[in-house]
């Protein structure tokens, strides 16, 4: 049975000052099976945030638009749109007299496949029927303390420095860059990429249940009400995009998209 492609986008400023996320969804010009998500969360320690974030978005939706699977491997494409926006971010500095800096995740759907790619402490989750299978790993202090063994889950979400990242867009050093993918898709898949100002507030087993439990708008309503409880008054930008897939009707429509404000 073909699937159906669910999507869903949103933002809050949460109690914050200025919303310096960014996040879209990005069809392909000449392929309608291929999809781009792509979220980006500047640093809202350094003056030139949401410019970082949106140099992210245009570089990723400039390259999508030239991409062809037939000649670029998805890894290598994701990760050239990481390294290509470092370096508008680094010649904004130089040019605009703030400091951006910005974090990244990717997300490229084709048939068959998913691939994705990050930089910096936003996420990119996996999951199947109601389960993690995967989750990308910070490039921040706390992060690699988990990665050494030396703080679990509980303490990570308590550390005083969880905010410390190790690498980001618009540094001076280059970004490190990870990539994932899966195949075959399969019906049950679904794909969430959020800034921390979502993540710190959920377990993974809660995400996953509201994600896989909902249609991808519900439960990006769900989550931005819960995440906004949970922070009290003292909440970061909270961004998010959902992807999920399912059974399509024989006659139903085969690409769906929803965005909330």
């Amino acid at each position: 049975m073909p699937l159906k492609i669910e999507t869903c986008v949103a933002r809050h400023t949460g109690d914050r000052s200025e919303q310096q996320d960014r996040v879209s969804l990005f069809a392909h010009p000449s392929r309608p099976d291929m999809l781009m998500a792509v979220l980006a969360d500047g640093m809202g320690g350094h003056s030139g945030g949401a410019m970082a974030a949106e140099q992210v978005l245009l570089k990723a939706r400039q390259n999508f638009e030239s991409y062809s699977p037939n000649n670029e491997a998805p890894g290598d494409f994701l990760a050239g749109v990481i390294r290509e926006a470092h370096v508008v971010i680094r010649l904004t500095r130089l040019t605009s007299e703030k400091d951006p800096h910005s974090t990244a995740v990717l997300l490229l759907l084709q048939p068959g496949r998913v691939d994705w790619v990050h930089c910096g402490d936003s996420r990119l989750y996996h999951f199947r029927d109601g389960q993690l299978v995967s989750r990308s790993r910070d490039h921040s202090l706390v992060g690699e303390l988990q990665r050494k063994g030396r703080l679990d889950e509980a303490g990570a979400m308590r550390h005083p420095h969880r905010n410390v990242l190790l690498s980001c867009l618009g540094s001076e050093r280059e970004p490190q860059i990870a990539t994932g993918g899966i195949r075959p898709l399969a019906a049950g898949d679904a794909f969430l990429l959020c800034s921390d100002g979502l993540w710190a507030y959920f377990s993974d087993a809660e995400l996953a249940r509201t994600v896989c439990g909902h249609s991808a708008r519900e439960a990006a309503r769900l989550l931005v009400t819960q995440a906004r409880a949970r922070a009290a008054g003292g909440g970061d930008n909270i961004t998010l995009a959902i992807v999920k897939l399912i059974d399509a009707p024989v006659n139903g429509e085969s690409l769906r998209m929803a965005a909330l404000g």
